[in-house]
């Protein structure tokens, strides 16, 4: 018995966290708009943010070209 309760209530918490019981966005059209704009806005710049950890975003030095890199 405590088994199925334990296993009913850990369901019940993954599918409040998963946005199944309650909405992860609003009911509101223009509302639901904004916080999708937001959501996918930090989801693009997550990319930016990785490239810059591991300083993939820094000019390659077997360019070509002469690239300074630095602060001028």
């Amino acid at each position: 018995m405590r088994k199925l309760l334990f296993g009913v209530a850990c369901s019940l918490l993954l599918a409040a966290l998963s946005g199944c019981v309650i909405p992860a966005y609003s009911g509101d059209p223009v509302r639901r708009t904004d916080e999708l704009l937001y959501t996918s806005e930090n989801l693009r710049l997550l990319l930016d943010e990785w490239e810059r950890f591991w300083f993939l975003d820094q000019p390659s030095h077997i360019t070509p070209y002469r690239t300074h890199g630095g602060i001028m």
